[in-house]
């Protein structure tokens, strides 16, 4: 198939079938985006820097994905117990960063949402634990600590740092 399409004599590019935002409508949007959103390697930059990040990853797996990989530090609270655990394990004061598994699981949207309607501030890690481990960082089994080689689809080859 043609990366673009002609209707009667006109060519109409896929990508600009549909005109991009206005950039003011465009800056919205993106800064909302960053304010719900955050990903693997800053959230990898803000725990390796050594002094307190100012918020709590939150891991809303289940147990037994829990005990194949998750990241130091994590909190483990399942999606469906966050209504009825999250004030004995969070403070409302403090940023929650929650995950699941991958972009192809909503479970960190959805406790997220859970988390937003009791009151906490959130935001969900892109990539969950798969861009985690994919990117290289160190895990925790239940074999003990662990580290894959970064997947230089998702990680530059020997710097860990894309630049962006």
């Amino acid at each position: 198939m043609s990366p673009t399409a002609s209707i009667g004599t006109t060519t109409v590019n896929p990508v600009l079938r549909v005109a991009p935002a206005a950039p003011a409508d465009a800056a919205a949007h993106f800064r909302a985006s960053l304010a719900f959103h955050t990903d693997v390697s800053d959230v990898a930059a803000a725990l390796a820097a050594g002094a307190d990040p100012g918020f709590v990853v939150l891991d809303s797996r289940s147990a037994t994905a829990w005990d194949q990989g998750h990241i130091p530090g994590a909190v483990h609270l399942p999606t469906a117990l966050v209504p009825g655990h999250a004030e004995r394990l969070l403070d409302k004061a403090v940023p929650v960063v929650v995950y699941c598994w991958g972009p192809g699981c909503d479970g960190a949207a959805r406790a997220a949402l859970a988390l937003a309607e009791l009151g906490y501030q959130v935001k969900e890690m892109l990539g969950g634990f798969e861009y985690w481990a994919r990117e290289g960082f160190a895990y925790e089994s239940r074999e003990g600590r662990e580290r894959r080689a970064a997947d230089v689809l998702t990680a530059p080859a020997g710097t860990g740092d894309c630049g962006c």
